[in-house]
Formats: structure tokens, sequence, C-alpha cells
């Protein structure tokens, strides 16, 4: 039977590995863009119209944007990087979570930022504002696990306090 230590560390664990998985896709499906975005228009004719209307737009200036300046999906390609080396980042708090709990804040605070970015720049770019909805909503999503794991990580200190002992390494 595990402790109720060893039963924090798990549910953290969890939330990290919801976090490293999320970030891992995300960049994952950033190199393939037009491809996905091809699929979507194609295979999504339940969506409303202007979802619809919207991707086809998408699609078409991927498609037409890769045709005729390639070298600018490159800047999606370092997005796609990045996703992925900031799942690497969160083996840290998976490994050692009250010793990393500053990566979990930065997690929040990138979660949190993700809305301004959002309505600032996408008023900007012209980007419909269900679109921006959208992209907030990772902000939410990505804030719950990191939230749940923040709260189990100052559980787990607050017994180490208690007991006098020095955050172990687990």
């Amino acid at each position: 039977m595990k402790t109720p230590q060893q039963q924090v560390l798990a549910r953290i664990r969890v939330c990290m590995a919801i976090i490293i998985g999320g970030l891992f896709i995300s960049g994952a499906t950033a190199f393939p863009l037009e491809t996905e975005i091809g699929w979507l228009t194609t295979n999504m004719q339940a969506l409303p119209l202007t979802i619809q209307n919207w991707l086809s737009n998408i699609y078409s200036a991927l498609r037409d944007t890769n045709k005729q300046y390639p070298y600018l999906a490159y800047g999606t390609d370092w997005l796609a990087f990045a996703h992925l080396v900031l799942a690497v980042l969160f083996i840290g708090p998976y490994r050692h979570p009250v010793k990393n709990v500053w990566i979990i804040q930065f997690g929040m605070i990138a979660s949190v930022a993700i809305f301004p970015l959002a309505f600032i720049a996408g008023g900007i770019r012209g980007i419909p504002i269900f679109w921006q909805f959208i992209d907030c909503s990772f902000g939410i999503i990505c804030m719950i696990p990191l939230y749940v794991a923040h709260k189990n990580i100052n559980k787990l200190r607050g017994w180490y306090a208690k007991e006098g002992v020095t955050v172990p390494d687990i």
C-alpha cells in the first residue's frame, strides 16, 4: 500500500505526464501543418460553416505559401521545436517535483500569458474571435494539471518541513 506521500507524488507525475504529452503532441503536429489542415478541410463537414470556411482559407494560404515561399514554414518548425523542448523541461518536476516547483510556476505563468497574446496578436493579425478563444482554451486546459501539481507539491513540501526532512531525491 502506498503512503500518502507516494500517492501525492503519483498525482503530480500524472499531471506532468499530461503536460509533457500535450506539449509533445503540440510540437509533433506543428511540423505537418499543411497536411493536417488539408485533412481537416476534407473530413470535417460536421463543423459549423464559419469554422469550415476559416480552415479552408487557412489551408489555401498554407498551400500557396508553401509552394511559393517554403522557407516561411521554417518559423513553424521552430515553434514545433520549442514545444518539444518545453516538454523536456517538465521532466524536472516529474522526477523531483519539490525541487523543480519553479517549472510548474513558469508553466502557470505561460498559461495565463496565452490570453493577452491571443487577443492582442490575434486582433492585429485578423484572427477571428472564435479562433482566439480556441487558442485561449489551451491555457485553461494546461492550467488544470499545473494547478493540481502545484497544490500537491505544496502538500509534499509541508510534509517534508513537518518531518524536518530535506527534500529527498525521489
